[in-house]
Formats: C-alpha cells, sequence, structure tokens
C-alpha cells in the first residue's frame, strides 16, 4: 500500500465542472467581443492620439484575452487531474507560464505607452508651433 488517498472526483460533478468552464469561456468571448467593437467604435477629436491610444488598449485587450484563456485551459486540466500531483503540476506549470508572458506583456504595453506619449507630445509641440 502507498498510502497515498485517491483523488476522486465524482463523474457528475467533473462533467458539472468542466460544462461550467465551457460557459464561463463562452460568456467571457463574448464580453472580449463587445469590448473589441466598443474599442472599435471609440471617438477621439484627436484622430492620431485616438488610433494610437486604440493601438495600445487592443494590445493590452488581446493580453488580458490570452491571460484569461490560460486560465481557462489551466481549469479544463485541474477539473481533468486525477490526482494531487498531476493538480500541483498543472498549477507550477500554469504559474511559471504566466509570470514569463505577464514580463514581456508589460514590458511591451511600457514600450507602446512610451511611443503613445511621444507622439501626443510631438502632435502638442507642433500646434503649438502654428498657434
Amino acid at each position: 500500500m502507498t498510502g497515498k488517498t485517491p483523488y476522486e472526483v465524482p463523474t457528475e460533478m467533473r462533467e458539472f465542472a468542466e460544462r461550467s468552464v465551457e460557459q464561463a469561456r463562452k460568456a467571457f468571448d463574448g464580453f472580449i467581443g463587445a469590448a473589441h467593437k466598443a474599442v472599435d467604435g471609440a471617438h477621439g477629436s484627436a484622430e492620431s492620439a485616438r488610433v494610437n491610444a486604440q493601438d495600445v488598449t487592443r494590445k493590452a485587450m488581446t493580453y488580458a484575452e490570452s491571460n484569461v484563456a490560460a486560465a481557462f485551459d489551466l481549469a479544463q486540466k485541474l477539473v481533468k487531474s486525477k490526482d494531487l500531483t498531476e493538480v500541483l503540476q498543472h498549477q507550477s506549470e500554469f504559474l511559471k507560464s504566466q509570470v514569463a508572458a505577464l514580463q514581456g506583456q508589460l514590458k511591451d504595453l511600457g514600450v507602446a505607452a512610451q511611443e503613445v506619449a511621444a507622439k501626443a507630445a510631438e502632435t502638442a509641440a507642433k500646434a503649438t508651433k502654428m498657434k
């Protein structure tokens, strides 16, 4: 005897959890679709500033969508895990991949924000010189 307690989830509970994760994923996809449409429809007085801000917003939304998709993938893996060791392995892999992804995303968004600020300052400087 190994002394391990089996990690058993009743079939009904597992199926319910899988359906719940899938429904949550579909609801989030609908939310993201609506958010993308809202960003597309955004209006601004300065077209270049609006486009630049829209690009950064789209990038941030893409990252958020990717991060939530990764969380849903983790949830699916956890629901299907056969034992606690597998659960811990999935959580560890998820944490490592998300930390790496977030570092890259934050760096990328920082660069994009700096570019937007520089373009806005340039536009403001040009507008001031014209007066």
